[in-house]
């Protein structure tokens, strides 16, 4: 089994092409925001095929993050699109307020402008609690569940990889199954066969 252990932070025009064909040959991890915030764990390709993470703890995987292995094959990383809970508002008041009440509660939150959003022009998500969705309806916030890639905020004292991106890219998969297996390392995976644009050598502006 492959064994991927170093975290690229810059590709060469080669490594890109090589990218983009592995994506063609769904060579690649999808991967939801709690297995990717491990940093030892077995997974399953898109393709089919074991590999195994063993990395620094240096912050969460990314979507788009690229591994390297000691052979010098790659594996890129892909945020896997999954339920979550979107907030939106009437106003940036009414929407900071509620950032302001979940930051407190320590939980993970993404900033988002990218999806549809409300009246407030931005849009907050976090990982589905019906008891947080409850105090935020109650604060006078709207509350949905949808489907997108989890970034989160890492934190303003997080460094290394641990980057946020203003606006999410949305890899949606309408026929994505998840597939659970028990693994050796210590996570077990989901993966999908669906197809989306390739990452590779596209914008970061969204």
């Amino acid at each position: 089994m492959k064994i991927f252990n170093t975290r690229l932070s810059t590709l060469s025009d080669t490594q890109k092409a090589q990218l983009a064909e592995q994506y063609q040959a769904d060579d690649y991890l999808l991967l939801d925001f709690d297995t990717r915030q491990h940093s030892r764990f077995r997974a399953i390709t898109v393709s089919g095929e074991a590999v195994g993470i063993d990395l620094p703890r240096t912050g969460v995987l990314k979507g788009d993050d690229v591994l390297i292995n000691e052979s010098g094959e790659l594996m890129q990383v892909i945020a896997k699109p999954q339920a979550v809970t979107k907030v939106t508002a009437d106003n940036d008041f009414l929407l900071m307020k509620g950032a302001y009440h979940l930051g407190n509660r320590h939980v993970p939150l993404m900033f988002d402008h990218s999806f549809d959003q409300g009246n407030a022009g931005y849009a907050l998500y976090f990982e589905n609690d019906h008891v947080l969705a409850q105090m935020l309806e109650n604060l006078g916030l709207h509350i949905e569940s949808t489907s997108v890639p989890f970034e989160p905020e890492t934190g303003a004292y997080q460094t290394g990889q641990g980057h946020s991106h203003g606006h999410s890219h949305s890899h949606a998969h309408s026929d994505s199954h998840s597939h659970k297996e028990s693994h050796s390392y210590d996570e077990s995976h989901g993966h999908s066969h669906s197809h989306h644009d390739a990452p590779v050598g596209r914008s970061n502006d969204g």
